[in-house]
């Protein structure tokens, strides 16, 4: 069973990938500060399904200090990694003018610095993908998918493993469910599809580019939005 890490993996979009590739037969290792009951429930039905499995491991991304001793740490208790999904970032439904220096502080640390040494494989020490494709290496080949962000492609194509992105509009999900109905309505109007896509559309998408019919698909960006910016 090939191992995969997925950052912000206990709800949301994290959740959605994390359960999709579960069911396709992967061992998953969700990374988030806190365990959820939703993950709760997820590990069950995998468990019950019995093709894949799901595993939470605490740790808080915005340490980004101590990701070497991290994935020290997930290669002693789970073996090698096949695949990282760099999903966590934090959002935030008010607007600039009313955020206070130090949420505006906290949304590019964890959204900005975090993914950019999460990616930047082989320049930048102490990253958390640095470390698993360390680990990729020794089985000549493997993925790499990052929510919104494509960066280090080209770095690790001589070893098999693939970087892609996917970059999803507004998501029928928990934030997009605080906005105000009429707010919401508007986006989905304004989509060519005349609605919002779903957490299971996002997951579908990472789960083909981790199958071996995406084998030959590298640097690409995916957008699902519905037809919003098409």
């Amino acid at each position: 069973m090939r191992n995969v890490l997925v950052t912000g993996g206990t709800r949301g979009l994290g959740l959605g990938i994390a359960r999709t590739l579960a069911g396709s037969g992967f061992l998953m290792v969700a990374l988030a500060r806190k365990d959820t009951d939703a993950l709760a429930a997820a590990r069950d039905e995998s468990a019950r399904d019995g093709r894949g499995a799901l595993h939470f491991q605490a740790y808080d991304l915005e340490d980004i200090d101590g990701i070497g001793a991290l994935v020290k740490s997930l290669r002693a208790g789970f073996g090698p990694f096949y695949g990282l999904v760099n999903n966590a970032g934090i959002g935030t439904s008010g607007i600039l003018a009313n955020m206070p220096d130090s949420a505006i502080e906290r949304l590019i640390r964890l959204n900005v610095t975090s993914p950019l040494t999460l990616t930047l494989t082989l320049t930048l020490t102490l990253t958390l993908t640095k470390y698993l494709v360390r680990s990729m290496m020794t089985g000549q080949g493997g993925r790499i998918v990052n929510v919104s962000s494509i960066v280090g492609a080209t770095e690790v194509r001589p070893l098999g493993i693939t970087v892609n992105a996917v970059a999803p509009g507004f998501v029928e999900a928990d934030l997009t469910h605080e906005m105000n109905p009429g707010h919401r309505d508007k986006i989905a109007r304004r989509s060519a599809l005349h609605r919002m896509p779903e957490v299971a559309d996002v997951a579908n998408a990472v789960d083909f580019l981790f199958s071996e019919k995406a084998q030959n698909i590298t640097g690409i960006d995916m957008t699902i939005d519905a037809g919003n910016t098409a």
